[in-house]
């Protein structure tokens, strides 16, 4: 298990793990700072130039989900987390990683209000230097950016006026009582090349439905990877049942066939992609979404799903479009139509 310290900058997280190690046996403190400061050894200079944070590397992320599995290989745990995780779609890329792994999370939010908050990173400041008030500082915004998701998925502790230690012990009650636990789905990393089978529905503007999981970054299209044995369109409409809690009045008809090359972090595969039809006002207000799996749905037009859907998912859904006005399916690979 992990338990994951969140919040402002300063707000005493690291001060409360180390005080939280006395108090749950076994524990062990895990700080994946160090991994963003061995990529900064690793990666060459021209790649970190290019992102703000350590957190925006793709690697790191990564290394935080391994290096988490790894110790808990080698120690009875739980892990002791203090970071400030403010990204949403990266918790949900962390948290859908350790998920996978069978790794529970208890997410706490530590709560400071601004005027302790300050106190707090002056003082800070004044022992380890002014590069701490200003870099805590800078981060606020960020911080209060992040605060609508973050009350909703993190169990809350009032740290403003408690010492280390008596948050700490707020904690480990928090702890006993399991708060903080999200529900993730399980879904376990591919082990080889997939296919997988997507829906799109339109509303009566002509707009797209996407979905946003809890356990990945980006929104996605409804489906989800074809059981072995199991006929695409089968999987697209058991997916879309599983997902919305919607049937297919009809066969969906194929739009897009994708072959993804492997990559780095991919086994590729085939990606299909048929058209759902017109999902009337009326049936949308019927739409179920599980909770370990989904978060929200949304009709969005093609310029707001630039914004939403990764570089594949984008090439496939301008595709797809393609095909719907043409009026037949159309064969891509690496999101590139092949034949005209």
């Amino acid at each position: 298990m992990i338990i994951w310290l969140n919040g402002a900058f300063g707000a005493g997280k690291t001060t409360a793990a180390h005080e939280l190690l006395h108090l749950l046996p076994g524990s062990t403190l895990f700080e994946p700072e160090l991994i963003g400061d061995q990529l900064r050894g690793l990666l060459p200079k021209e790649r970190l130039a290019e992102v703000d944070d350590y957190q925006d590397l793709p690697a790191w992320r990564s290394l935080v989900v391994d290096t988490a599995s790894a110790l808990l290989a080698e120690v009875p745990g739980p892990l002791i987390t203090p970071l400030s995780l403010l990204s949403q779609a990266y918790r949900d890329e962390i948290f859908g990683g350790l998920a996978a792994r069978r790794i529970p999370v208890l997410h706490f939010l530590l709560q400071t209000e601004e005027t302790f908050l300050r106190a707090r990173i002056e003082q800070r400041a004044a022992e380890d230097g002014e590069a701490v008030r200003t870099r805590c500082l800078a981060r606020l915004p960020d911080y209060d950016a992040a605060l609508p998701w973050l009350t909703g998925d993190a169990h809350p502790v009032a740290a403003s006026r408690l010492t280390p230690r008596q948050t700490a012990e707020a904690l480990a009650e928090g702890v006993r009582r399991g708060d903080g636990a999200r529900t993730i789905v399980q879904t376990a990393p591919p082990k080889a090349a997939t296919l997988a089978a997507g829906v799109l529905f339109f509303d009566d503007l002509d707009r797209v439905l996407l979905v946003d999981p809890t356990y990945k970054s980006g929104w996605e299209f409804p489906g989800g990877v074809v059981e072995a044995g199991e006929a695409p369109t089968l999987a697209a409409a058991r997916e879309v049942i599983e997902e919305l809690g919607l049937r297919l009045e009809t066969e969906p008809t194929p739009l897009v066939v994708d072959w993804e090359p492997p990559g780095p972090r991919s086994f590729g595969g085939i990606r299909l992609l048929f058209d759902g039809g017109l999902l009337p006002t009326e049936r949308c207000s019927g739409l179920r979404l599980p909770a370990d799996e989904l978060r929200d749905w949304r009709f969005v037009t093609e310029t707001e799903a630039a914004t939403l859907l990764r570089p594949g998912g984008l090439a496939r859904l301008r595709a797809a479009l393609r095909a719907r006005a043409l009026g037949h399916p159309l064969y891509l690979e690496r999101g590139q139509p092949v034949g005209g």
